[in-house]
């Protein structure tokens, strides 16, 4: 992956406005970024045993993110616009810095003040999440315009990294009894990245052309700007499924420590990062379209393995196994997307960041509503539907490219 990066840079001879500097910043965002992304799920034993949580209760705190999510993302593209690409990415970081501030804060607080805090916190965080999908998907396209694919796949790598690392850093400081040192470490980190973009010059169109891009071009007339939707957005169920709950599922459910449930949600993100890297390589031989409709069927195998996980092994194995089939799925859908409509890079982005966020949060809301009903073996095994409507949405999504091909040629 470094090979990518400082290969495209080389190659391509960007001014400082895009060399190697603005490259480190924008990468190190993204690993922030999947940092900041894990640290609620991470830390939900220790939020539920601090705050006296109930799994609806835990459930809830994703949909504040959720919402805010939306938000940031639908106001992003118009903001692009208006303010540039620069002006968003650090608001992003300061959002997600203020998410992790009011994590750390809540732990200072009162019970009846925390809850609130934590809401405020995930709210924060979707915000962050929801504008950041403009910048953190447009800049690896402007650094490296000779391998856009590769170089946003890389970034999403990098933020696999730090959704990998998250959950062990939490396991390991929770255990020593120093768990505030993640997010407060999280903020201080904020403040350094936000320093270091202040004496970066960023690659950004200007705002009057991509103004004038957003007039001319208009996804949401094409039926398969839809349907990326909808497959971001089932495609985040299952993600969501996979990933928010998997702690408690790995502690509770099956009964195992609090190591082993972190370890599988780490093993999660680790075979993530371990299959968008492979995929990565593939790419240089293969066809997008071949992974991106290979996946779904990795997920259908890992919902169907975990509900039957009896040992501590098979239960790591199980989330790598559900990894390792998320992996590449969405940055495929953002590359596949984003080469469909090329002239709306940072609006696709958005709005699929967007419908991502929607799926994370409805998907851990339900679950938690459901838990009074159904195990979450169960609500595995019924998940099953997710990547199965993806793989039907990728048919049509295949087929739309396909006639629209055949017409302007």
């Amino acid at each position: 992956m470094y090979d990518i990066l400082t290969h495209a840079v080389l190659r391509n001879r960007h001014s400082a406005r895009g060399g190697k500097a603005a490259v480190a910043v924008v990468y190190a965002a993204a690993l922030f970024q999947g940092l900041t992304l894990v640290s609620f799920p991470a830390s939900s034993a220790i939020l539920k045993q601090m705050n006296g949580l109930s799994d609806s209760q835990y459930g809830a705190i994703f949909l504040p993110q959720v919402a805010c999510a939306v938000l940031g993302a639908l106001a992003g593209g118009s903001l692009v616009n208006r303010l540039g690409l620069v002006t968003i990415f650090v608001v992003t970081l300061l959002a997600n810095g203020l998410s992790q501030l009011l994590l750390a804060v809540s732990a200072a607080v009162p019970i009846g003040l925390a809850y609130p805090l934590i809401l405020l916190g995930t709210a924060a965080l979707g915000l962050g999440f929801g504008l950041g999908g403009g910048p953190l998907n447009s800049y690896p396209r402007l650094l490296f315009p000779t391998r856009g694919g590769s170089a946003i796949l890389a970034l999403h790598s990098v933020m696999g990294i730090g959704l990998t690392l998250g959950p062990l850093l939490v396991g390991y400081l929770a255990m020593r009894g120093y768990w505030l040192a993640f997010p407060l470490g999280l903020t201080v980190a904020c403040l350094a990245l936000l320093g270091l973009s202040a004496g970066v010059g960023f690659p950004e169109d200007a705002p009057p052309l991509a103004a004038a891009r957003a007039a001319t071009i208009k996804p949401t007339s094409a039926p398969e700007f839809w349907l990326f939707l909808g497959i971001a957005a089932v495609y985040a169920f299952a993600e969501g499924t996979f990933s928010n709950w998997a702690v408690i599922y790995v502690h509770e459910s099956r009964g195992f420590s609090d190591g082993v449930a972190t370890s599988s949600l780490a093993a999660f993100w680790a075979a993530l990062v371990v299959g968008r890297l492979l995929v990565s390589a593939l790419l240089l031989r293969i066809a997008p379209m071949v992974p991106w409709a290979l996946l779904p069927i990795l997920m259908i195998g890992a919902f169907l393995m975990l509900p039957i996980v009896a040992t501590p092994t098979s239960a790591i194995l199980g989330f790598a196994l559900a990894g390792l089939a998320c992996s590449a799925f969405f940055p495929l859908t953002v590359a596949t997307a984003s080469a469909r409509f090329p002239q709306a890079v940072a609006f696709i982005a958005s709005m699929l960041t967007a419908a991502l966020m929607v799926g994370v949060g409805i998907a851990s809301f339900v679950i938690g509503g459901l838990r009074d009903v159904l195990s979450l073996e169960q609500l595995y095994r019924a998940s099953v539907i997710y990547p199965v409507l993806a793989l039907v949405l990728i048919g049509f999504v295949v087929r739309a490219i396909r006639l629209r091909t055949l017409s302007t040629s």
